[in-house]
């Protein structure tokens, strides 16, 4: 019988770029074209205990960052209290970490409000903030002694009514108050209008309230904040309605909340500068603001007032690069623009954060070969599914594992089960031991709420 040759499938030739190995466009040589290992603990090995995609979280990293804000801003002012933002990532294992390092816990929402309640925060450590607030997690919330952030009158007239019921009398409350810096974008959905007069038509009515009386001033001025000159300023204008609002109600403000949005090392889309050149360390944010407090309060004791607490609500700059995410190749194809493109078992139904970040991605092992501007595909049936949209990366296999960081920050509360199941979330502790701090789910997981009426069983005899 003869010996018929099998041929190779035709594939169009493509040119490609040569470049300069590991330089990126700055003149910069990365330490490693790949990562083979998180806080001393083998990727490959990870994936074969646990599976692909997986989220892998580090101790270490977690405490050492929150580690580093108290200090730069313990070090330059006297009253500093961390309220870890809830909404950035509540999987109490990070949480509880966190609350070990001395942080309180900053809310959203009554489900957040009842998960720091749970994971044993006491009321008075709790900052409850967010624009929806029902009824029912106000008196809870009152009843208790949390922190409460008023965000507009409806809810302050309610809060009124709270209190009543309760005859409680003076319950201390914060107002969030929203303005222009002139270096950010106001977020003039949250809070009470500085310029318009509604923060101080707020501070007076709660003064008419016998049964409220504001202590605190609550900003957020935006998310990623990489130019500290924007605190610089919200810390001037808080400082300025201060003095102003406690002239006019005789209110005495003991607490100072500039809300978060410090940034990390992840590279936002659209900015040309890479990551480690135009994030400000912790110690840049603490000079800014600090600063500004010691200007702006310099006479104050001597008037008689106490200094205010400064509340930071950190998130982002705490958890993101504490985390990674490791996902598997599943398919290479070669698209009709002629750009490589891989499939991967990982899509942004868990890697919410692919929509405004190049995360930085990485083979698990050494690669031969060219890289090659690569587009990366998640496993979801859907075109908008694009972990990255271009990146070098040399030829892969099937199989062959990357690693996506930072992700730390808001995939672990805004993913989802479209399609696709949520997968584990594991953390390597400081001694090296390696916790499942959040299991794969199952079908059963997903399905348990249901309820299916027994005529609309589907009868396939």
């Amino acid at each position: 019988m003869k010996n018929i040759a099998t041929k190779n499938p035709w594939v169009a030739p493509v040119i490609v770029r040569h470049s300069s190995s590991g330089m990126n466009k700055f003149g910069g040589v990365r330490d490693a074209q790949f990562r083979d290992e998180i806080a001393g603990v083998s990727i490959a090995e990870l994936v074969e205990k646990y599976g692909s995609p997986l989220f892998v979280l580090s101790e270490e990293h977690l405490r050492q960052s929150v580690r580093r804000i108290n200090r730069a801003f313990t070090t330059r002012y006297a009253k500093v209290r961390q309220a870890w933002s809830y909404k950035t990532n509540y999987i109490n294992a990070v949480s509880a970490i966190l609350h070990q390092e001395g942080c309180d816990a900053e809310v959203v929402s009554e489900f957040e409000y009842d998960k720091a309640r749970r994971l044993g925060v006491p009321a008075s450590r709790i900052f409850f903030n967010g624009p929806y607030k029902s009824r029912g997690a106000l008196t809870k919330a009152v009843s208790e002694g949390a922190r409460i952030h008023v965000d507009h009158l409806d809810e302050l007239a309610l809060l009124e009514e709270v209190a009543a019921e309760l005859n409680i009398l003076n319950f201390p409350i914060t107002i969030r108050l929203n303005f222009d810096t002139g270096f950010a974008e106001n977020w003039g959905r949250f809070g009470f209008n500085l310029e318009n007069g509604q923060a101080m038509e707020a501070a007076r009515r709660i003064a008419a309230s016998p049964n409220l009386k504001l202590t605190g001033l609550h900003n957020h001025i935006g998310t990623f904040i990489t130019d500290p000159r924007a605190y610089t300023a919200q810390v001037g204008i808080m400082i300025n309605f201060m003095n102003n609002v406690e002239a006019a109600t005789d209110c005495t403000i003991t607490t100072l909340d500039i809300g978060g949005g410090f940034a990390s090392r992840n590279a936002m889309q659209g900015v040309y500068l890479p990551p480690e050149q135009i994030t400000p360390t912790a110690e840049q944010y603490a000079e800014a603001i600090c600063g500004a407090l010691a200007i702006g309060l310099k006479d104050r004791e001597q008037n008689g007032k106490p200094l205010p607490e400064l509340v930071l609500e950190t998130g982002r700059a705490v958890v993101d690069e504490a985390e990674w995410l490791i996902s598997s190749v599943v398919a290479n194809k070669r698209l009709p623009t002629g750009q490589r493109a891989m499939v991967l078992d990982a899509g942004v139904n868990i890697l919410f954060t692919a929509f405004w970040y190049n995360h930085e991605v990485r083979p698990a092992r050494p690669v031969e070969g060219i890289p090659e501007d690569t587009v990366l595909y998640g496993p979801l049936c859907m075109n908008i599914d694009v972990v990255r949209q271009s990146v070098s990366l040399p030829p892969l296999k099937t199989g062959d594992l990357l690693s996506f960081w930072p992700v730390g920050a808001y995939n672990n509360t805004q993913w989802m089960q479209f399609i696709q199941l949520r997968p584990a979330v594991v953390m390597v502790r400081q001694n090296g031991q390696v916790d499942v701090v959040r299991r794969a789910e199952t079908l059963d997981d997903v399905e348990e709420p249901e309820n299916l009426p027994i005529d609309l069983q589907p009868d396939f005899s």
